[in-house]
């Protein structure tokens, strides 16, 4: 009887289980913890409970409305910027080198740092509104923080940086030959960027829409540091944080959590759905 040899083991197979309990642990444990617990209201009564209070209090439901009017524009300013930028940067060049250096401070930095530099330099003693009135550009006091401008450029100034290195990435990732052959046949530069460049360009932009705007939407400490916590920047992040360290009720703060990640799915869902209506062609066109 001939003896079979014996499969090769796969040398990676021993990480498998380690990758899944690691997820388990920290995502999908988490998630399946909160979501039973905000069926489980701290005063008793129906498993809803928490979900109708939180839509039957005006103080509640409409941080939905107020994070979305902040972290909808915010991804869209950076996504919309960061594309002719990462085009004018898109070849290698000492130029590209120093733009990139520059804008990761802000990624390293972080939200608490950089809405304490916006306190210092975009407050009303600060030296940007000084040198405004001192222009006579505006004649009025200039207020950029403790408002609703104030959080939104914060999260520009945050968000930029990470999408425009995603979408720098993905536009040096485009073979050039592409564009150059179409402009042998006529093609003009915009021809060129709206059926060479956007179709490929499209599932990463998408991608980075989605990272961006859950990055906004999850805004919490320059809605405390640079807005009005308790007026126009009271966002449903500050409403869940109340409810857990103010008012000792995690099972509300839970039911908040678990609305602001449905309110994201929802939104990033209709992303993903809505590139399917701009272009359903290859995706491929990578330098080679």
């Amino acid at each position: 009887m001939i003896a079979l040899p014996a499969q090769p083991r796969d040398p990676k197979g021993w990480l498998v289980a380690p990758a899944l309990l690691f997820i388990f642990a920290l995502f999908i444990y988490p998630f399946a913890y909160g979501l039973m617990l905000s069926f489980n209201p701290m005063n008793g009564g129906s498993a809803w409970a928490n979900y109708i209070t939180f839509f039957i209090d005006t103080s509640m439901w409409p941080t939905i409305i107020v994070t979305l009017k902040l972290a909808v524009p915010a991804t869209v300013i950076n996504v919309g910027v960061s594309v002719p930028v990462a085009f004018a940067l898109r070849k290698s060049s000492p130029y590209q080198k120093f733009a990139t250096t520059l804008l990761v401070i802000p990624v390293t930095l972080g939200t608490v740092l950089i809405a304490d530099g916006m306190l210092t330099y975009f407050s009303p003693h600060g030296w940007f509104p000084q040198a405004i009135q001192a222009l006579h550009l505006y004649d009025d006091e200039v207020r950029l923080t403790h408002n609703y401008w104030g959080v939104l450029i914060s999260l520009i100034v945050s968000g930029f940086p990470f999408a425009f290195l995603l979408t720098l990435s993905y536009v040096t990732g485009i073979d050039p030959t592409l564009a150059h052959a179409a402009a042998t046949l006529g093609a003009s530069p915009w021809q060129q960027f709206r059926q060479i460049y956007l179709p490929l360009l499209l599932p990463g932009l998408t991608m980075t829409a989605c990272l961006s705007f859950v990055q906004a939407f999850s805004v919490f400490p320059s809605a405390v540091l640079l807005g009005a916590p308790a007026g126009p920047t009271r966002v449903i992040s500050i409403a869940a944080s109340e409810a857990a360290f103010e008012n000792y009720d995690y099972s509300l703060a839970s039911t908040i959590a678990i609305l602001m990640g449905f309110v994201q799915l929802l939104v990033v869902g209709g992303m993903l759905g809505a590139r399917r209506f701009f272009y359903t062609g290859p995706v491929t066109g990578g330098k080679g």
